[in-house]
């Protein structure tokens, strides 16, 4: 390190003073690149060139113009060809509405005025002005985190909590909502009755037991319940099934009798 200390560094490496550039050092030539304008595409470079020099956008000078443009794009082609593809085609418009000028107009109707070549890309122009300048009047307007910050401030407060009144009303209906749940949640027992199908196999033939015949309702107990008649009506099929009853009927829809079968002596 040089014994220099009323000079000033003109960089740092690695946390040491440089006192003077190496000689060996290589910049590229990209590195030092300067662009003077940025354009955001042919539209805006083309505005450009006629608000600088205040042509009127209504009547735009085509030579003078695409001149200007032509030359932009030889500068941007030896930099980025992909980038100068999408200007290169705003410039074969440009050459193309120049030729047409140039041409005789086309005959129209009298009272008519002829077409403008200028036309379209008048009306591109104007379109794209406006959402430039609305775009630029959105960006000046003031943006959260950008040009202001929500201020936030936190108050630690050690006060009693206030809770909020509670009317007569209130509590009647919250009852009500209680009374209206519990009828919804009860609970019942619900047992099983047991039926022996041969007792009433027993109880039918004690029934018919010392009679010739019995109608086939009365051997039935209406008032003790279906489950009751269910199981009478099983026993008297078990006992027409062992074949120690006969069940018969005079005729269709005549009334059915029961009675004991016969067992010869």
């Amino acid at each position: 390190m040089p014994q220099v200390v009323d000079h000033v560094a003109v960089a740092r490496l690695y946390g040491e003073p440089l006192f003077a550039m190496p000689s060996d050092l290589y910049i590229p030539p990209d590195a030092l690149e300067v662009f003077l304008e940025a354009f955001e595409g042919p539209l805006d470079l083309l505005l450009y060139l006629i608000r600088k020099q205040n042509f009127n956008i209504l009547d735009i000078p085509m030579a003078g113009v695409t001149r200007q443009y032509l030359v932009y794009v030889d500068e941007i082609r030896n930099h980025n060809l992909e980038l100068a593809a999408e200007y290169l085609l705003m410039a074969a418009m440009l050459i193309e509405i120049k030729s047409r000028m140039l041409l005789p107009p086309k005959p129209v109707p009298e009272g008519e005025e002829p077409e403008d070549p200028r036309a379209e890309l008048v009306r591109r122009l104007l379109e794209y002005e406006q959402m430039k300048l609305a775009g630029a009047r959105l960006n000046a307007m003031p943006h959260f985190g950008r040009d202001f910050l929500r201020a936030q401030v936190y108050i630690e407060q050690s006060l009693q909590p206030r809770f909020p009144e509670v009317h007569v009303v209130e509590l009647q209906e919250a009852w009500r909502d209680i009374l209206k749940r519990a009828k919804l949640v009860q609970h019942h027992r619900i047992t099983r009755e047991e039926l022996s199908v041969r007792e009433y196999m027993s109880k039918v033939l004690r029934a018919l037991q010392g009679r010739r015949f019995v109608e086939f309702e009365e051997l039935f107990e209406p008032e003790k319940g279906s489950t009751v008649l269910v199981v009478t009506f099983i026993a008297l099929l078990e006992l027409a099934k062992e074949t120690l009853i006969e069940i018969t009927q005079a005729e269709a829809f005549a009334p059915i009798y029961v009675r004991l079968a016969y067992t010869p002596a």
